[in-house]
């Protein structure tokens, strides 16, 4: 276990003062695997509340960085949630440490390998008895994955840009908006997938999304309704969506909000996926602000994820 101390000072929002925080470097067991992760927490104080960071698709890092792509936006965040008292724990997903194992096999890797993660992270933090409250708030993909590993030992649930359909159904809308002409080759790839088995000739066009070492991941992923693993949770639940979002659709969060109309749901006007204010609707602009380090992460996210903390007691 590594510790650093940290000193956030009175940049942007992050606060009118200066405040130390502890930096931790945390290894995870977690079934074959050790999850490596960074907890911030801020310096001599007790019993605040804890804020597990599930990441989106992809193989991203604890910052939310994915291979040469800087995003750092679940950083941001962290440091974000840190000057308002509030501890957060991330962690690099599984595939970055499973790609350096022998005889590593891509058609091995499963959805629920990542709810197990999460999971065991809730576990570990729960056992510490450290924390007033642990929050698991999940990021795109990641919201699924904190669905379900928020039936036990978790306070609470927070959803950011999380899918409400599976997510088969918003793969074929994502491509279909940008190529239409591929909705029967979306279809029948799918069909087979689902039905347990591999799709060989799929349209090679495609191969981003169905080469055959991922459609056994997918027929895992595939299996979930978000709609349905929400309505299982009995804490409170915060949607959040941005409004500029090119990934995941305002809609998505609706359809959650129906499924579970307990929740408390706000839409950020402007945020994209990444947690940033963009207010042009080009998405090539939209799409190059995620690498933009000039651009902080929204405060209108922070205040909601702090207000819905807080109100938790």
């Amino acid at each position: 276990m590594f510790i650093k101390i940290l000193l956030l000072c009175s940049v942007g929002f992050w606060g009118s003062y200066a405040q130390q925080f502890e930096e931790t470097e945390l290894e995870i067991p977690s079934d074959n695997i050790i999850l490596k992760g960074t907890l911030l927490a801020p310096q001599n104080e007790r019993n605040v509340p804890l804020v597990i960071l599930v990441p989106g698709s992809g193989a991203v890092d604890r910052d939310g960085n994915i291979g040469p792509m800087k995003l750092e936006n679940l950083k941001n965040l962290a440091h974000g949630l840190a000057s308002r008292h509030i501890a957060t724990f991330r962690y690099d997903k599984r595939v970055l440490t499973a790609v350096n194992k022998e005889g590593f096999k891509e058609s091995e890797m499963s959805f629920d390998d990542f709810v197990l993660d999460a999971t065991s992270v809730v576990r570990f933090f729960r056992k510490e008895k450290k924390y007033k409250k642990i929050i698991i708030a999940g990021h795109s993909q990641g919201s699924l994955v904190g669905m379900l590993a928020a039936t036990d030992g978790v306070d609470a649930f927070i959803s950011i840009a999380g899918a409400g359909r599976p997510i088969d159904q918003v793969i074929s809308d994502q491509v279909m908006a940008q190529s239409p002409l591929f909705k029967d080759d979306l279809a029948k790839t799918f069909a087979i997938i689902s039905a347990g088995n591999i799709d060989e000739n799929f349209n090679p066009l495609l191969t981003s999304i169905f080469r055959t070492s991922v459609q056994p991941f997918l027929r895992s992923w595939m299996k979930y309704d978000p709609c349905k693993a929400l309505e299982k949770l009995n804490i409170p639940v915060l949607l959040i969506q941005g409004t500029n979002d090119i990934q995941v659709d305002v809609i998505e969060a609706e359809l959650l909000f129906k499924a579970k109309p307990t929740a408390t749901l706000i839409l950020i006007e402007h945020m994209n996926h990444v947690f940033k204010e963009i207010t042009t609707k080009d998405r090539g602009e939209n799409l190059a602000s995620y690498t933009d380090k000039t651009l902080p992460v929204m405060s209108k996210l922070i205040n909601e994820i702090e207000e819905f903390v807080d109100g938790l007691y």
